[in-house]
């Protein structure tokens, strides 16, 4: 009998690649929309679009999902080019109430393809992205296999992007602004657990409630805290203040648990 795969990599123990399968028909007419207005108004700007988190794996909800999406720029960006890209963002927002919001993550051609960036960019593209649109530069990279270095690469910088959270948080503002940043920082939080894993670790978490369980399982006196947030990654209940005060609890007792 062959022996089992730890979750989340393939028969050969690499990291699945993207999925493939149809994208949800619900969100057909916004990425149609995104990919005409964004060729249309900066397309000299773009080597490409892609197309990531719930929508692309197929499990978005209209009306409650986000759309992200990354975009690779033929040069590095500059003031002009984000201010055409953030109002170009604002706009399909406008127009598309069946996301909670959109979000762009941009890059350019050079940073993705520099071999200092093989971990972030270069995993972040081959396992995560589907290009919708342009040149697809994850054909550049090789499968990944699990490894600390990756975790690092993407979320070694959790406590800093963390603090800034939860600076905004504690600032005066509407209630649906302040679940909104609630959630966001506790997927952020989330899935930076993965960088307590050690390179011998098998196995590798995708979704938030796998980011979850494989961190109960290595500290198990703390699952009490980290299912706080998984709770707020979706619904939001805590006062501001309870809230920043549990997540800077937990970035000080992951900074020193990861020796940062």
């Amino acid at each position: 009998m062959p022996s089992r795969q730890p979750d989340g990599v393939d028969a050969d123990g690499f990291i699945p690649a993207a999925p493939s399968q149809p994208l949800p028909a619900p969100f057909q007419p916004l990425l149609d929309d995104l990919c005409r207005t964004l060729t249309a108004e900066a397309g000299a700007l773009l080597d490409g679009i892609y197309l990531y988190g719930s929508v692309a794996r197929g499990s978005a909800k209209p009306g409650v999902s986000d759309l992200d999406v990354t975009l690779v720029l033929r040069q590095p960006q500059d003031a002009a080019a984000l201010a055409t890209l953030e109002a170009l963002r604002l706009a399909l927002a406008a127009r598309h109430p069946e996301v909670v919001k959109i979000d762009f993550d941009i890059g350019n051609r050079q940073q993705v393809l520099d071999p200092q960036h093989l971990y972030s960019w270069g995993y972040w593209l081959k396992h995560h992205c589907r290009c919708l649109w342009g040149t697809d530069l994850a054909a550049h990279f090789a499968p990944f296999r699990p490894s600390r270095a990756i975790a690092l690469a993407l979320n070694g910088d959790f406590y800093p992007v963390l603090s800034r959270y939860a600076d905004q948080i504690d600032q005066p503002a509407q209630p649906s602004e302040v679940k909104r940043l609630q959630r966001e920082a506790s997927r952020k939080l989330i899935r930076a657990t993965n960088i307590l894993r050690s390179d011998q670790a098998p196995g590798w978490p995708h979704t938030l409630e796998e980011h979850v369980a494989q961190f109960v399982q290595r500290y198990p006196a703390q699952q009490a805290q980290i299912e706080f947030f998984l709770r707020h990654s979706q619904q939001p209940t805590a006062s501001a203040e309870e809230f920043t005060a549990r997540l800077r609890d937990f970035c000080e007792w992951c900074r020193q648990a990861s020796g940062q």
